[in-house]
């Protein structure tokens, strides 16, 4: 199932995504939220007349650094031996369609397209064989990031975490499992039309597994909390007036453009 979560009317809700055809697209909207049980009402809007939110508005976004070997060579770094995380505020996410707003205080800004889960429970302490039990679905992230600035001040909060530095969306999807995605899956990142980045989830040096163990064993996870997972190779420079998109396998395409921070 495609979860996504939307306004119309001025009223917030989430619906599961039906059809194939992208104009085709219709929500039927749920019954309750997508973390308990819930049903489908049978009250259907077209996907094309609401406006897309963030799939999810996390408590924390959990995110773990140079988790392709390919990406922490072009930067200059060593792979490190055990899963490295840092942290997004939940001010930092924005949805599908929402502008990327390029920090006045970089000028440096880059792409970075991953695999963003979604954990559907609270939860800490997972052991491995329970992992998939703590997870809601998967959905496409960008970790916009401020390279110069990363460099510069070496401690990450404000050159990955300033606000819309974190686009989720464009929605949910359950039906991805961790076989599928230990087996490999395609992330790309195009701007403005162009190739910039091509890898398989199956590159991850720390597997999905690895960082959910890791981070449960230090804090807990929230109901609508998110893990980014690392971006492969080709990561590169953003400028104001570029549309960024991210298209991940068998979940969607997740597309922002960059704007001048007013």
């Amino acid at each position: 199932m495609r979860i996504a979560r939307f306004s119309i009317d001025g009223n917030v809700a989430f619906g599961a995504v039906e059809g194939d055809k992208p104009d085709e697209l219709v929500l039927d909207i749920i019954k309750g939220i997508p973390f308990a049980d819930f049903e489908l009402s049978g009250t259907k809007v077209p996907l094309n007349k609401v406006r897309l939110l963030p799939p999810v508005l996390p408590n924390k976004v959990v995110a773990f650094g140079r988790n392709y070997a390919e990406h922490a060579k072009e930067l200059g770094n060593e792979v490190p031996d055990t899963p490295f995380a840092f942290f997004k505020p939940s001010t930092s996410v924005i949805g599908p369609g929402d502008d990327i707003r390029y920090p006045s205080f970089s000028n440096e800004l880059h792409h970075e397209a991953e695999l963003a889960v979604v954990i559907g429970r609270m939860c800490r302490e997972v052991p491995r064989e329970r992992v998939k039990d703590v997870i809601l679905g998967y959905t496409c992230a960008n970790d916009v990031t401020a390279r110069d600035v990363q460099k510069r001040e070496k401690q990450w909060a404000r050159a990955k975490g300033f606000d819309s530095s974190c686009p989720l969306g464009p929605w949910v999807e359950t039906d991805l499992d961790l076989a599928t995605v230990s087996e490999g899956i395609t992330i790309q990142c195009t701007v403005n039309g162009q190739q910039r980045q091509l890898g398989r989830t199956s590159e991850m040096t720390h597997s999905v597994e690895d960082l959910i163990v890791n981070i449960t064993e230090a804090m807990t996870l929230l109901p609508g909390d998110v893990i980014l997972t690392g971006t492969p190779a080709g990561v590169g420079p953003l400028n104001v007036g570029d549309e960024v998109a991210v298209t991940i396998e068998g979940i969607g395409t997740l597309t922002n453009k960059v704007i001048k921070r007013g």
